[in-house]
Protein backbone atom coordinates (compact mmCIF):
# COMPACT_ATOMS: atom_id res chain seq x y z
CA UNK A 1 0.00 0.00 0.00
CA UNK A 2 1.01 3.73 -0.89
CA UNK A 3 0.76 4.08 3.28
CA UNK A 4 3.05 1.32 3.69
CA UNK A 5 5.86 2.51 0.92
CA UNK A 6 5.89 5.67 2.37
CA UNK A 7 6.77 4.61 5.51
CA UNK A 8 9.65 2.18 3.87
CA UNK A 9 10.82 5.41 2.00
CA UNK A 10 11.07 7.63 4.82
CA UNK A 11 13.13 4.89 7.30
CA UNK A 12 15.49 4.29 4.01
CA UNK A 13 15.66 8.33 3.66
CA UNK A 14 16.48 8.30 7.04
CA UNK A 15 19.03 5.60 7.51
CA UNK A 16 21.05 6.72 4.11
CA UNK A 17 21.21 10.29 5.28
CA UNK A 18 22.01 9.78 8.67
CA UNK A 19 25.34 7.39 6.76
CA UNK A 20 25.35 10.72 4.67
CA UNK A 21 26.17 13.23 7.38
CA UNK A 22 28.46 10.82 8.88
CA UNK A 23 30.59 10.50 5.94
CA UNK A 24 30.45 14.35 5.28
CA UNK A 25 31.82 15.86 8.68
CA UNK A 26 33.60 12.57 10.51
CA UNK A 27 34.66 9.58 8.04
CA UNK A 28 35.68 11.35 5.02
CA UNK A 29 38.22 13.29 7.00
CA UNK A 30 39.61 10.32 8.77
CA UNK A 31 40.07 8.62 5.41
CA UNK A 32 41.48 11.58 4.33
CA UNK A 33 44.30 11.33 7.09
CA UNK A 34 44.50 8.09 6.47
CA UNK A 35 45.41 7.89 3.20
CA UNK A 36 47.68 10.67 3.40
CA UNK A 37 49.34 8.92 5.42
CA UNK A 38 49.84 5.83 3.07
CA UNK A 39 50.98 7.99 0.85
CA UNK A 40 53.68 9.42 2.47
CA UNK A 41 54.38 5.81 3.61
CA UNK A 42 54.67 4.99 -0.35
CA UNK A 43 57.01 8.15 -0.91
CA UNK A 44 59.50 7.06 2.23
CA UNK A 45 59.74 3.37 0.88
CA UNK A 46 60.51 4.20 -2.91
CA UNK A 47 63.21 2.37 -3.79
CA UNK A 48 65.09 3.03 -7.06
CA UNK A 49 61.45 3.43 -8.64
CA UNK A 50 61.33 6.78 -11.21
CA UNK A 51 59.26 9.63 -10.40
CA UNK A 52 56.58 8.84 -12.45
CA UNK A 53 56.27 4.70 -11.53
CA UNK A 54 56.65 6.69 -8.03
CA UNK A 55 53.44 8.54 -8.33
CA UNK A 56 51.36 6.19 -9.71
CA UNK A 57 51.89 4.24 -6.94
CA UNK A 58 51.49 6.52 -3.77
CA UNK A 59 48.53 7.39 -5.58
CA UNK A 60 47.22 3.76 -5.75
CA UNK A 61 48.45 3.56 -2.35
CA UNK A 62 46.30 7.04 -1.54
CA UNK A 63 42.80 5.91 -3.66
CA UNK A 64 42.69 2.26 -1.80
CA UNK A 65 43.46 3.77 1.70
CA UNK A 66 40.75 6.96 0.79
CA UNK A 67 38.31 4.28 -0.22
CA UNK A 68 34.66 4.02 1.82
CA UNK A 69 33.51 0.65 2.87
CA UNK A 70 30.84 -0.97 0.30
CA UNK A 71 27.60 0.17 2.86
CA UNK A 72 28.79 3.82 3.30
CA UNK A 73 29.16 3.99 -0.49
CA UNK A 74 25.62 2.77 -1.04
CA UNK A 75 24.10 5.26 1.21
CA UNK A 76 25.88 8.16 0.27
CA UNK A 77 25.07 7.32 -3.69
CA UNK A 78 21.76 6.44 -2.60
CA UNK A 79 20.70 9.35 -0.81
CA UNK A 80 20.04 11.70 -3.23
CA UNK A 81 18.19 9.83 -4.96
CA UNK A 82 15.62 8.54 -2.46
CA UNK A 83 15.79 12.63 -1.18
CA UNK A 84 14.31 13.75 -4.55
CA UNK A 85 12.05 10.77 -4.47
CA UNK A 86 10.45 11.95 -0.90
CA UNK A 87 10.19 15.03 -1.93
CA UNK A 88 8.21 14.92 -5.45
CA UNK A 89 6.02 11.96 -4.02
CA UNK A 90 5.25 13.66 -0.62
CA UNK A 91 4.40 16.90 -1.70
CA UNK A 92 4.39 17.69 -5.42
CA UNK A 93 3.14 14.08 -7.23
CA UNK A 94 2.78 10.94 -6.60
CA UNK A 95 2.07 7.82 -9.23
CA UNK A 96 -0.96 5.74 -8.83
CA UNK A 97 -2.42 2.58 -10.71
CA UNK A 98 -6.33 2.63 -11.41
CA UNK A 99 -7.02 -1.40 -10.20
CA UNK A 100 -10.84 -1.39 -11.21
CA UNK A 101 -13.43 -0.31 -13.58
CA UNK A 102 -15.35 1.41 -11.16
CA UNK A 103 -14.39 5.01 -12.36
CA UNK A 104 -15.14 4.09 -16.14
CA UNK A 105 -15.17 6.09 -18.73
CA UNK A 106 -12.82 8.20 -17.18
CA UNK A 107 -10.00 5.57 -16.25
CA UNK A 108 -9.81 2.44 -17.26
CA UNK A 109 -8.28 -0.55 -15.40
CA UNK A 110 -4.57 -0.36 -15.85
CA UNK A 111 -3.80 3.22 -16.02
CA UNK A 112 -1.62 4.77 -14.39
CA UNK A 113 -2.22 8.03 -13.32
CA UNK A 114 -0.62 11.04 -11.44
CA UNK A 115 -2.12 12.96 -8.82
CA UNK A 116 -1.49 16.47 -7.56
CA UNK A 117 -0.40 16.18 -4.03
CA UNK A 118 -0.07 20.03 -2.69
CA UNK A 119 -3.04 21.74 -4.34
CA UNK A 120 -5.35 20.75 -1.02
CA UNK A 121 -2.35 21.33 1.01
CA UNK A 122 1.26 20.20 1.97
CA UNK A 123 1.18 17.54 4.42
CA UNK A 124 3.51 15.62 6.60
CA UNK A 125 4.80 12.63 5.42
CA UNK A 126 3.86 9.33 6.78
CA UNK A 127 1.81 11.24 9.55
CA UNK A 128 -0.23 12.52 7.13
CA UNK A 129 -1.26 16.02 9.31
CA UNK A 130 -1.97 18.80 6.99
CA UNK A 131 -0.02 21.70 7.83
CA UNK A 132 -0.36 24.19 5.16
CA UNK A 133 -4.17 24.62 4.08
CA UNK A 134 -3.97 25.80 0.12
CA UNK A 135 -7.05 24.72 -1.11
CA UNK A 136 -10.27 22.27 -1.17
CA UNK A 137 -11.74 19.61 -3.35
CA UNK A 138 -14.36 21.33 -5.66
CA UNK A 139 -17.66 19.25 -6.74
CA UNK A 140 -16.38 16.96 -10.17
CA UNK A 141 -12.84 16.38 -9.07
CA UNK A 142 -11.18 12.74 -9.59
CA UNK A 143 -9.53 12.46 -6.10
CA UNK A 144 -7.51 9.76 -4.57
CA UNK A 145 -7.88 9.15 -0.93
CA UNK A 146 -7.66 6.45 1.60
CA UNK A 147 -10.46 4.07 1.69
CA UNK A 148 -12.27 4.96 5.50
CA UNK A 149 -13.13 1.09 5.92
CA UNK A 150 -9.61 0.27 5.44
CA UNK A 151 -7.47 3.36 5.47
CA UNK A 152 -4.23 1.86 4.23
CA UNK A 153 -6.48 1.01 0.78
CA UNK A 154 -5.91 3.94 -1.45
CA UNK A 155 -9.60 4.32 -3.17
CA UNK A 156 -9.96 7.04 -6.43
CA UNK A 157 -13.76 8.53 -6.64
CA UNK A 158 -15.16 11.57 -7.91
CA UNK A 159 -16.39 14.11 -5.63
CA UNK A 160 -20.23 14.86 -6.07
CA UNK A 161 -21.08 16.16 -2.20
CA UNK A 162 -19.39 19.10 -0.50
CA UNK A 163 -19.95 19.65 2.93
CA UNK A 164 -23.49 20.43 3.76
CA UNK A 165 -24.22 19.07 0.76
CA UNK A 166 -27.43 17.28 0.35
CA UNK A 167 -26.92 14.39 -2.16
CA UNK A 168 -29.81 12.40 -3.20
CA UNK A 169 -29.69 9.54 -5.80
CA UNK A 170 -32.86 7.69 -6.15
CA UNK A 171 -34.34 6.31 -9.12
CA UNK A 172 -30.52 6.67 -10.21
CA UNK A 173 -31.16 10.13 -11.02
CA UNK A 174 -28.41 12.79 -9.15
CA UNK A 175 -29.39 15.75 -7.26
CA UNK A 176 -27.64 17.93 -5.27
CA UNK A 177 -29.41 20.60 -2.42
CA UNK A 178 -32.63 20.04 -4.27
CA UNK A 179 -31.16 21.06 -7.86
CA UNK A 180 -30.82 17.34 -10.65
CA UNK A 181 -27.62 16.83 -11.85
CA UNK A 182 -28.02 18.10 -15.67
CA UNK A 183 -26.83 14.41 -17.90
CA UNK A 184 -27.72 13.77 -21.75
CA UNK A 185 -27.57 10.51 -23.45
CA UNK A 186 -24.05 10.19 -25.03
CA UNK A 187 -24.14 6.55 -27.06
CA UNK A 188 -23.04 3.57 -25.45
CA UNK A 189 -19.94 2.36 -24.02
CA UNK A 190 -18.75 -1.24 -24.34
CA UNK A 191 -17.62 -2.41 -20.50
CA UNK A 192 -14.58 -4.75 -20.82
CA UNK A 193 -14.84 -5.98 -17.33
CA UNK A 194 -18.56 -7.33 -17.61
CA UNK A 195 -18.27 -7.87 -21.83
CA UNK A 196 -21.65 -5.56 -22.25
CA UNK A 197 -22.39 -2.39 -23.29
CA UNK A 198 -24.29 0.47 -21.19
CA UNK A 199 -25.62 3.64 -21.76
CA UNK A 200 -22.68 6.46 -21.72
CA UNK A 201 -24.07 10.01 -20.24
CA UNK A 202 -22.50 13.44 -20.33
CA UNK A 203 -23.02 15.01 -17.27
CA UNK A 204 -22.47 18.40 -15.82
CA UNK A 205 -21.23 18.05 -11.98
CA UNK A 206 -20.18 21.67 -10.96
CA UNK A 207 -17.37 23.27 -13.20
CA UNK A 208 -16.93 19.53 -14.68
CA UNK A 209 -17.96 17.95 -17.11
CA UNK A 210 -17.29 14.31 -17.74
CA UNK A 211 -18.63 10.97 -19.02
CA UNK A 212 -20.57 8.47 -16.79
CA UNK A 213 -21.85 4.79 -17.13
CA UNK A 214 -25.64 4.39 -16.50
CA UNK A 215 -27.97 1.28 -16.96
CA UNK A 216 -31.16 3.36 -16.28
CA UNK A 217 -33.81 1.30 -16.67
CA UNK A 218 -31.67 -2.12 -14.65
CA UNK A 219 -32.83 -1.89 -10.26
CA UNK A 220 -30.09 -1.44 -8.00
CA UNK A 221 -30.71 -2.09 -4.48
CA UNK A 222 -28.19 0.22 -2.49
CA UNK A 223 -27.54 -0.58 1.20
CA UNK A 224 -25.06 0.15 3.67
CA UNK A 225 -22.15 -2.08 3.94
CA UNK A 226 -21.00 -0.60 7.74
CA UNK A 227 -22.22 1.16 9.91
CA UNK A 228 -20.24 4.16 9.07
CA UNK A 229 -19.20 7.75 10.97
CA UNK A 230 -22.01 10.35 11.04
CA UNK A 231 -24.67 7.27 9.71
CA UNK A 232 -27.38 9.17 11.08
CA UNK A 233 -26.96 11.58 8.17
CA UNK A 234 -28.32 9.13 5.80
CA UNK A 235 -31.49 7.54 4.88
CA UNK A 236 -31.90 4.40 2.70
CA UNK A 237 -34.83 4.61 0.89
CA UNK A 238 -36.89 1.71 -1.24
CA UNK A 239 -35.53 3.86 -4.37
CA UNK A 240 -31.95 5.06 -3.01
CA UNK A 241 -30.49 7.35 -0.49
CA UNK A 242 -30.02 10.19 0.86
CA UNK A 243 -27.35 12.01 2.45
CA UNK A 244 -26.42 15.19 4.32
CA UNK A 245 -22.54 15.72 4.33
CA UNK A 246 -21.05 16.27 7.56
CA UNK A 247 -18.26 19.01 7.72
CA UNK A 248 -15.14 18.49 6.80
CA UNK A 249 -15.99 15.79 4.66
CA UNK A 250 -16.65 14.62 1.00
CA UNK A 251 -19.43 12.52 -0.24
CA UNK A 252 -17.54 10.54 -3.35
CA UNK A 253 -19.23 8.14 -6.48
CA UNK A 254 -16.94 6.24 -9.10
CA UNK A 255 -18.23 7.61 -12.44
CA UNK A 256 -19.39 3.51 -13.54
CA UNK A 257 -22.52 4.45 -11.57
CA UNK A 258 -23.72 0.80 -11.26
CA UNK A 259 -20.56 -0.37 -10.40
CA UNK A 260 -18.77 1.15 -7.93
CA UNK A 261 -18.25 0.70 -4.26
CA UNK A 262 -18.59 4.24 -2.96
CA UNK A 263 -20.09 6.73 -0.07
CA UNK A 264 -23.28 5.20 -0.88
CA UNK A 265 -22.49 2.52 0.51
CA UNK A 266 -19.94 3.10 2.93
CA UNK A 267 -19.88 7.18 4.16
CA UNK A 268 -18.06 10.33 3.81
CA UNK A 269 -14.55 10.76 3.35
CA UNK A 270 -13.05 13.27 6.08
CA UNK A 271 -10.38 15.53 4.69
CA UNK A 272 -7.33 13.90 6.61
CA UNK A 273 -7.80 11.09 4.18
CA UNK A 274 -7.65 13.00 1.02
CA UNK A 275 -4.36 12.19 -0.90
CA UNK A 276 -4.30 14.46 -3.80
CA UNK A 277 -6.40 15.35 -7.15
CA UNK A 278 -5.86 12.62 -9.96
CA UNK A 279 -5.23 14.77 -13.66
CA UNK A 280 -3.10 12.90 -15.65
CA UNK A 281 -2.74 9.54 -17.34
CA UNK A 282 1.13 8.44 -18.25
CA UNK A 283 0.93 4.87 -19.26
CA UNK A 284 -1.30 1.98 -19.85
CA UNK A 285 0.64 -1.05 -21.19
CA UNK A 286 -2.67 -2.33 -22.60
CA UNK A 287 -3.33 0.99 -24.42
CA UNK A 288 -1.03 3.74 -24.98
CA UNK A 289 -2.66 5.73 -26.66
CA UNK A 290 -4.80 6.87 -23.85
CA UNK A 291 -1.90 8.93 -21.86
CA UNK A 292 -2.97 12.53 -21.13
CA UNK A 293 -5.43 14.86 -18.89
CA UNK A 294 -8.46 13.94 -18.10
CA UNK A 295 -10.90 15.88 -15.58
Amino acid sequence: MSWDFALLLFIALVVTGLVWLLDRFRLRASRRTRAEAAAQACRNNAGGLDDQALQAECKQAYDQAFQAPWWVEYCVSFFPVILFVFVLRSFVVEPFRIPSGSMLPTLENGDLILVNKFQYGIRLPVVDQKIIPLGTPDRGDVVVFRYPVDPNVDYIKRVVGLPGDVVEYRNKNLSINGQPVPRTRDGDYYEPDRAVYVGQYQEQLGQASHRILLNATSAQDIMPITRFPDFKNCDYLSDGVRCTVPAGHYFMMGDNRDNSLDSRYWGFVPDSYLVGRAFFVWMNFGSPSRIGGFR
